[in-house]
């Protein structure tokens, strides 16, 4: 498995429902897509930018292209068949789906868990940190082989595992995958440290233009809003959306 090529696909696209062009915001003079990218770029790992043919997209593929991080466009609502055509076009052995509404992800924990897919020597192998909630949301990852992609790619049929690109491989629909939870004992469950509403806008706003958060792991970030509790209620009331809304 060490010779595998393993590469982190981002999904992303202007036109959220909740909060529309939510990751060109921007602060401290870059938008938050721009603070994303920088962070995954720091695991040491290949980052792709997954994006739609849409041209309200073309600004995603030129801030993509400002931060060096190469772009595959393809179907909005067949994300499944988006990350494939990623894949594919990269030469990737195994993925790593993250969302690019996680301005604050830690590098370190995405590369944590790389070595551990790595290290399972099992192509079966789904591997994520979010199958049950012990982090705070905006630090989950997925890891799973370019094999099983495509298979689910080839597979599913269900609109709602095309759209969700891994929901096919995490509820097992083939019978032959190997699901492992990577928790984390660090607390801050609870937080919410994703960019989808206005509220989340205003936490993350307030961490990172105030309080430095762009410098932070995930364990000081914890530790700061435990710290903090005035702030973390600016977004404690937001609901996740469910899968297939």
């Amino acid at each position: 498995m060490e010779s595998l090529k393993i590469g982190i696909i981002t999904q992303v696209r202007v036109t959220s429902s909740r909060l529309p062009a939510k990751v060109l915001l921007s602060v401290r003079g870059r938008t938050y897509l721009e603070h994303h990218l920088d962070r995954l770029q720091h695991t040491g790992l290949p980052v792709i930018v997954a994006t739609t043919s849409n041209f309200n997209d073309d600004v995603v593929v030129e801030v993509a292209k400002h931060a060096g991080v190469p772009v595959f466009r393809g179907s909005e609502d067949d994300v499944l068949s988006r990350f494939a055509g990623a894949s594919r076009e990269h030469g990737l052995d195994g993925i790593v789906r993250v969302t690019s509404d996680c301005p604050l992800i830690d590098p370190g924990i995405v590369a944590a868990g790389v070595d551990r897919w790595r290290a399972e020597n099992d192509l079966d192998l789904y591997l994520s940190n979010c199958l049950e909630r012990t982090y705070p949301r905006g630090m989950d990852y997925e890891i799973f082989s370019a094999a099983r992609l495509y298979d689910a790619e080839d597979r599913a049929t269900l609109r709602a595992d095309r759209e969700h690109v891994t929901s096919y491989l995490h509820q097992n629909r083939s019978g032959e995958m190997r699901l492992l939870n990577l928790p984390w004992t660090g607390g801050g469950a609870q937080y919410r440290l994703t960019l989808d509403t206005p509220d989340d806008w205003k936490l993350l706003d307030a961490l990172i233009d105030d309080h430095g958060a762009a410098g932070m792991s995930c364990a000081e970030l914890v530790t700061f809003l435990d710290a903090h509790p005035e702030l973390s209620t600016l977004n404690a009331h937001i609901e996740q959306k469910k899968l297939g809304e």
